[in-house]
């Protein structure tokens, strides 16, 4: 599951299909980064069946708020912001304040304490299931400031790590740090010290999104991006009038470090899916041919943002209006932050409606009968 911030509302729509139709399927790996690693955790921390997990997952999206994730009282943004502002202004004075993002998530680190079942910050149920057989390995992927590595948190049984370019594995015993790391959205959201590093969203270095899976074994991938895949026309539109606002810029980099690099990834899969049919079992070594479905979103999330801008709290309204979220038709940075329930619950709804669009691949998938992408 990708990231997306509120976006990620729309995989538990995905997910509600497939748990109604499959309501005691098995899911023994479950990757996840940024928003999605909360979801992906709160799968693996569950004891209850499939579809029992999910409806869980999504009554609590439904009333998400974004009180419950960050503080939005007028003080608290405007105390950050000008942290922010001063230490830009300061040329780099020792006295100046140290900010560390433009939001305080205290809320999101209660709320996954409670809703994960954290003991001294580890999540037990991700281990009570492993022992239990119920899953087989859970990936959450970070950002680390410090090193500028892209770090993939597993906890599983018999699990050998990787390392790559720039990326690498630790197994570890997950726990809410990590998925707090790997949900903090640079700028916004506030880095979280793991082990005397400093860890942000697990999108900004994760050049090979399916990779996790792959390296914990996978053979079939059912991916969820947050990302609408625009048609020539559209993407020929343009979306501002004028110079491009804040928002504007902010919203097309985060979708490009975040999310645009699952469409590469699965082509880079294509390619070696290819190779491998035209070579002899016998040739192909450690390689595999891996059946993949990529689910995405049939409607431009950022559009729909818009209809819901007038209805969030009004002092994190005026600040991302302050960003010029009002000029762009294409919302981007605000659809990754609107925690409206309203809005969370239409991203499931159409998340239902395009997994039944989608549904003979999906149950090709699941079944074994969809071929390999070549």
């Amino acid at each position: 599951m990708s990231g997306g911030g509120a976006r990620a509302a729309y995989q538990v729509g995905m997910l509600r299909w497939l748990a109604r139709r499959h309501p005691d399927l098995r899911v023994p790996i479950l990757t996840g980064v940024s928003a999605g690693a909360i979801n992906a955790a709160f799968l693996a921390s569950r004891h209850e069946g499939f579809q029992a997990r999910v409806e869980e997952l999504a009554d609590l999206w439904n009333h998400l708020t974004a009180e419950q994730v960050f503080r939005v009282d007028s003080l608290s943004l405007g105390r950050n912001v000008l942290r922010l502002g001063l230490k830009l202004v300061s040329g780099g004075v020792v006295a100046a304040p140290r900010p560390h993002a433009a939001m305080d998530t205290t809320p999101l680190r209660g709320l996954l304490d409670s809703i994960l079942g954290a003991r001294d910050g580890v999540i037990p149920g991700i281990d009570a299931n492993l022992r239990r057989g119920m899953l087989k390995a859970v990936a959450i992927t970070t950002s680390s400031y410090t090193t500028g590595q892209s770090i993939t948190w597993v906890q599983g049984c018999g699990i050998p790590q990787w390392e790559r370019a720039h990326r690498r594995s630790v197994n570890a015993a997950l726990g809410v740090r990590h998925v707090m790391a790997s949900a903090a959205l640079p700028i916004f959201f506030p880095a979280i010290e793991i082990d005397g590093q400093w860890y942000g969203d697990g999108g900004i270095r994760l050049t090979a999104p399916l990779s996790p899976a792959v390296h914990l074994g996978a053979d079939r991938i059912l991916a969820i991006s947050t990302r609408y895949q625009r048609t020539r026309a559209e993407a020929d539109q343009p979306s501002v009038n004028g110079y491009p606002p804040p928002a504007q810029i902010v919203g097309s980099l985060f979708n490009a470090v975040f999310l645009d690099l699952f469409d590469a990834d699965m082509l880079t899969m294509e390619r070696v899916n290819k190779a491998m049919e035209m070579l002899p079992p016998e040739w192909r070594g450690d390689y595999r041919t891996i059946r993949l479905i990529v689910l995405r979103p049939s409607r431009d999330l950022g559009k729909l943002a818009n209809e819901y801008e007038a209805r969030l709290p009004g002092a994190f309204r005026f600040l991302t209006r302050g960003l010029g979220t009002r000029e762009t038709r294409s919302n981007d940075l605000l659809s990754l932050l609107m925690f409206q329930p309203d809005y969370l619950s239409r991203l499931i709804s159409l998340g239902e409606a395009d997994a039944e669009e989608r549904r003979d691949e999906i149950e090709g998938l699941l079944e074994g009968t969809l071929p390999p992408r070549t």
